[in-house]
């Protein structure tokens, strides 16, 4: 059996094992991502990132919706 690859997270550098052969195995698939949060994402970043800088990730998009839209009343 292959083992996985071990690569830094592009954000917080911590290692982690892409699986990306098998993703829905890998760390990342636990954080459910709409497409708008995962454009976000994309945008500025272009590796793998861990599920914990995608939890976060995702929290910063919602904040900052919420934010513009909590302004537009």
């Amino acid at each position: 059996m292959a083992k996985h690859e071990i690569i830094p997270c592009e954000r917080c550098s911590s290692a982690i094992e892409c699986k990306a052969n098998s993703y829905t195995k890998c760390q990342c698939s636990v954080v459910q991502l709409n497409l708008n949060e995962v454009q976000y994402i994309s945008e500025h970043y272009d590796s793998c990132l861990c599920a914990k800088c995608l939890f976060e990730l995702q929290q910063e998009y919602r904040d900052s919706i919420a934010d513009i839209s909590s302004k537009a009343s």
